[in-house]
């Protein structure tokens, strides 16, 4: 098993008991020092589709999964880092338990671009069901996203 971190829509719990079905959720937990934005418009879903930078002052809350080998894989399908959309990376976690090395999708693109507003709103409530504060979760509603199609 390795640890993964969920931070967009795969925060929300009933997502990821369809996407990696033998692997049970672990937490939640801070990502510090990075932030979550948007990017890669070019490869047209619905506007720019979430990833995270570095940012000093920021910190992206996340779910923790101990992943399967075979819902890995299957998570690298449906995310499509096997396509070449997203890196996979090692980073350090703060959870209640104390401090984790979890890995992260992170987009190959650059940043810039709005997301859609159904997909702002499905990461804001998946945030929300994960338990993320109601601050955290006000300030993904609160983003620009683009009118949907």
């Amino acid at each position: 098993m390795t640890l993964y971190a969920a931070y967009g829509s795969n925060l929300d719990p009933e997502q990821m008991r369809m996407r990696a079905p033998h692997s049970p959720h672990r937490g939640t937990g801070w990502l510090r020092g990075w932030r979550i934005t948007f990017g890669g418009h070019e490869f047209g879903w619905e506007g720019s589709i979430a990833t995270i930078v570095e940012d000093p002052t920021r910190e992206v809350f996340v779910a923790i999964y101990d992943l399967t080998e075979e819902d890995e894989l299957a998570l690298d399908r449906w995310e499509g880092a096997e396509l070449g959309l997203y890196s996979k990376v090692k980073l350090r976690v703060e959870t209640l338990w104390g401090s984790e090395i979890c890995w992260f999708y992170v987009l190959n693109s650059y940043e810039g671009g709005f997301p859609s507003y159904r997909y702002l709103r499905i990461m804001a409530d998946a945030a929300e069901i994960a338990g993320a504060p109601i601050d955290y979760v006000d300030e993904l509603r609160s983003r620009t996203a683009i009118e949907d199609e």
